[in-house]
């Protein structure tokens, strides 16, 4: 069945190119806001290959991409207008930074997409452009030296494409610039938020289990009455880390992302306090504290993943140094909201 996004075919060295249309329709929309919410996402791919974007030539411009249809869709609307090559590599359906970063957006990739779709016999001229975010999985005096072609590696955004096509394969410092602004963190927290949903249900369980315990036992009347409210904190936990922390990233002082969501974390703990919903004695309240802390700084530290600004050797020492703490404060919590439970 051929994609809706294929308009047509374009004859070109005796060989079929698919053409592709620049603007997106309902499918893509329904399709993006899935993905966006973590359904279908690992299948949410096109095939690798060769595109044609409106009438290229020999003498047109070839554009490198993911095969991610999040990232395709976002290059193909942004060329309306212009005649232009789409290279598509298999990133096996990841974006083309984090591709970039696990190899699949990478060297040998490229040089074999190159040579699997001689585009050699297509074009008359010796230049590709790659996308900045892909520029650490890309060698390109290996990429020449295989294959000939001169990698230009172009803007950080496909919004500036034309720009940069314009400027003469130039970018400038705005076209340079990794940014992540609010509607760029707002657009991940969905599928954050689904990501992390058995983290949160496994805490919301133990929670739950801990609220029926009182010092005769397991309490049905403890259960209906404490279980809300526990599951609730917990749920707030989980809020403040995937919600609170990426809307107000810049906000929060502080470098590692652990620590903005223990503040964020901390701010919760206060709200629920001045509410009368952090237990019944100080062991409670205390346990409450650090088990909120916990919850949202894990987290937020999750996000990391999510943003271009972190580098992997920064994640793993923020790890190193937080997870520790994490596991610790978590326990330390569940342990005093046992004994809270016991003494009430």
């Amino acid at each position: 069945m051929k994609d809706t996004f294929q308009i047509g075919k374009i004859t070109f060295s005796d060989r079929a190119v698919p053409v592709i249309s620049t603007e997106l329709d309902l499918k893509d929309f329904l399709g993006a806001v899935m993905v966006r919410w973590g359904i279908n996402r690992v299948n949410y791919r096109v095939s690798p290959g060769l595109y044609a974007v409106g009438s290229p030539v020999a003498t047109s411009d070839v554009l490198v991409t993911a095969n991610y249809k999040l990232t395709f869709d976002t290059l193909r609307k942004n060329l309306t207008g212009l005649d232009v090559w789409i290279l598509v590599l298999d990133t096996k359906g990841v974006n083309v930074w984090c591709a970039a970063g696990k190899g699949t957006f990478g060297t040998r990739e490229l040089v074999h997409r190159l040579k699997e779709v001689s585009l050699e016999t297509i074009i008359s001229h010796k230049r590709i452009i790659v996308p900045q975010l892909g520029a650490t999985g890309v060698a390109a005096h290996t990429v020449k030296e295989e294959t000939g072609f001169n990698v230009h590696y172009g803007p950080v955004r496909a919004s500036d494409i034309k720009r940069f096509i314009n400027y003469g394969y130039h970018a400038d410092r705005e076209m340079r610039r990794v940014t992540f602004r609010f509607n760029d963190r707002l657009k991940l927290i969905p599928n954050d938020f689904m990501y992390g949903k058995y983290y949160l249900l496994g805490a919301m369980a133990v929670a739950f289990l801990i609220s029926g315990i009182s010092s005769n036992g397991l309490s049905y009347k403890d259960f209906s009455g404490e279980g809300g409210p526990a599951l609730l904190n917990v749920f707030f936990a989980y809020l403040s880390g995937i919600v609170i922390t990426p809307v107000l990233l810049p906000a929060i002082p502080a470098r590692l992302f652990s620590l903005k969501g223990f503040y964020t974390g901390s701010l919760i703990f206060l709200v629920l306090l001045l509410f009368g919903r952090t237990g019944n004695n100080i062991f409670e309240t205390g346990s409450w504290f650090l088990i909120i802390a916990a919850i949202s700084s894990f987290v937020a530290m999750n996000f990391t993943g999510s943003s271009t600004y972190t580098s992997l050797s920064g994640v793993k020492k923020e790890m190193k140094i937080s997870l520790p703490l994490q596991i610790g404060s978590a326990f330390m919590g569940i342990v005093l909201l046992v004994i809270g439970k016991l003494n009430y």
